[in-house]
């Protein structure tokens, strides 16, 4: 049976009081924890298991952001704590003289785009959201075989996740 979670309590990194309670449901066993993906913050109903295997639905306005240490309290009275997952990129930098491959990091650029890969440049790196699998993305980047292209990557926390904007057409 899936426990439904739309009262949101507040968050326990900053509630005293709540990160008590919290701590005594953990001891107790009837507290549920689920860690969701970044990208749940824009659904209003999030549907996801707990570490415990509970399947668990979260009803929430689509405007409202959830954080790491949020609780709800679900229908049937248990606590629900939620953790929010390590946002996961792939950082392509460049270590020669753009000049002379401009051309190339253009048409690298438009290649990305035409998949619908998000991207974010910011202080001279690439950025890419990992919408597809992470050796199909690579594997497309390298292709082009530019000289003193690097790909690497990144786990960001919550709090220094990267916001990709939205495509259409």
């Amino acid at each position: 049976m899936t426990q439904i979670a739309s009262t949101w309590l507040g968050n326990y990194n900053v509630d005293a009081t709540l990160a008590r309670q919290i701590e005594q449901e953990r001891v107790a066993g009837s507290c549920l924890e689920v860690y969701l993906h970044p990208d749940n913050n824009s659904k209003g109903r999030i549907y996801t298991h707990s570490t415990s295997g509970v399947a668990v639905g979260i009803i929430k306005e689509r405007e409202v952001s959830l954080n790491a240490g949020d609780i709800f309290r679900t229908e049937q009275g248990q606590l629900l704590v939620v953790h929010i997952e390590a946002q996961k990129v792939i950082v392509i930098s460049f270590t020669g003289v753009v000049g002379d491959r401009a051309r190339e990091l253009i048409h690298l650029g438009h290649v990305l785009g035409n998949h619908h890969y998000p991207i974010l440049l910011d202080a001279g790196k690439i950025y890419v959201e990992l919408v597809a699998p992470q050796e199909v993305i690579v594997a497309t980047i390298e292709q082009f075989n530019i000289p003193g292209l690097c790909v690497s990557y990144e786990s960001r926390s919550p709090d220094q996740k990267l916001v990709f904007s939205s495509h259409s057409h």
